[in-house]
C-alpha cells in the first residue's frame, strides 16, 4: 500500500460523515509505519475502546470505513480466526467488527459485520512480520502471495456488502 496522508485518510470515509470524518483519531506516526508491508491501514481509536478505522485501496481509491466491536472480552480461553486473514487468536484477538453500511442503507441502522483480527494487523501477520497471541499461524499450503491475494479480495467482498 502507498503511504498515506492525514487529509487522504479523513476524505476517504465511506460510512460516517465529514464531521465525524474530521474527529475520528488518526495514527500520528503515519511515516513511521511500515507501508510496504500493509495490504491496508488499520488502527484502534485510543480514545473510543469500541471503535476501529480501515483504509484500502479500492478501484483506484481509497475507502475508509469506521468499525465497531464490542468492549467487554469474554472467554480468554478459546480461539477466534479471523475471516480476513485466517490467523487464529486466542481469547479476545479477534472481535465481530460492525461497519455502518455506506449511504440510505446505513443511515437507516444498517450495518454488516465481519470477523476480524481486534489488532487489524492481518498484513502483518500474513506475512510473517507479526505473531499472534496464539503463537503461530496454521501452516498453509498456499505461497504468502497467495494468502495477500485471498486477504485482499476477502476484505474486498466485506467492502461490497458494506458499500451495496
Amino acid at each position: 500500500m502507498r503511504s498515506l496522508t492525514e487529509q487522504e485518510i479523513r476524505t476517504s470515509f465511506v460510512n460516517c460523515s465529514k464531521g465525524e470524518a474530521k474527529r475520528l483519531s488518526v495514527p500520528r506516526d503515519l511515516d513511521e509505519l511500515p507501508w510496504d508491508h500493509l495490504d491496508f491501514l488499520g488502527w484502534r481509536d485510543p480514545g473510543a475502546p469500541d471503535r476501529s478505522y480501515l483504509v484500502t485501496e479500492r478501484d483506484d481509491r481509497l475507502a475508509g470505513v469506521t468499525l465497531r466491536f464490542p468492549s467487554a472480552r469474554h472467554g480468554f480461553l478459546h480461539r477466534s480466526m479471523c475471516s480476513l486473514c485466517l490467523t487464529t487468536h486466542r481469547g479476545g484477538g479477534v472481535s465481530l467488527m460492525t461497519a455502518r453500511k455506506a449511504g440510505p442503507a446505513g443511515r437507516e441502522g444498517n450495518s454488516v459485520g465481519l470477523y476480524m483480527c481486534t489488532d487489524l494487523a492481518c498484513s502483518l501477520y500474513v506475512r510473517g512480520r507479526k505473531v499472534p497471541d496464539s503463537g503461530a499461524r496454521f501452516e498453509e499450503s498456499l505461497t504468502v502471495e497467495e494468502q495477500i491475494a485471498r486477504m485482499t479480495a476477502n476484505l474486498s467482498a466485506f467492502l461490497d456488502k458494506l458499500e451495496a
